[in-house]
């Protein structure tokens, strides 16, 4: 190779880097943001009992380890549900108060719903089987002793 070739083959070594350096600073945006909205859906799936919360935190959980530590840091020190991520994730389940705590307000939502918003039964159906499932789900999840 003469210096000519030698000096393309570093030009191209160089874009490559500079690209990947792109496309990783586009990658960690991109989690960064599908994040953030998950954070958005999993607190308003709070309130709403038709959008589960666990699926979105969880996923944001994902998104920030792999794209900011400080958000991630964030999430799972969160005062309000950074002990329900960290224990989601370790396997260690939910307390019986919290079980009894979601399980009310999802029925007691559902059942407003229903009798109240929606008109069509093929809705109402749909609620009362989307309810039902979320039901089995907690249930089916690991007890965990209560720590007072």
């Amino acid at each position: 190779m003469y210096s000519g070739e030698l000096h393309f083959a570093s030009f191209q070594a160089t874009r490559f880097w500079d690209e990947h350096n792109q496309m990783n600073k586009l990658y960690r945006s991109l989690l960064l943001i599908i994040g953030t909205l998950s954070v958005a859906l999993g607190i308003l799936g709070i309130f709403l009992p038709i959008l589960p919360t666990t699926p979105f935190l969880l996923l944001a959980a994902y998104c920030y380890a792999r794209s900011s530590e400080r958000f991630y840091q964030w999430l799972i020190n969160n005062r309000w549900f950074g002990e329900y991520i960290r224990n989601y994730r370790e396997g260690r389940g939910m307390q019986l108060r919290d079980k009894i705590v979601t399980l009310t307000v999802l029925w007691l939502t559902i059942g407003f719903t229903v009798a109240f918003a929606v008109s069509a039964w093929w809705g109402r159906l749909a609620l009362v089987g989307i309810a039902s499932g979320v039901t089995i789900y907690i249930i089916r999840l690991k007890t965990r002793k209560d720590e007072n």
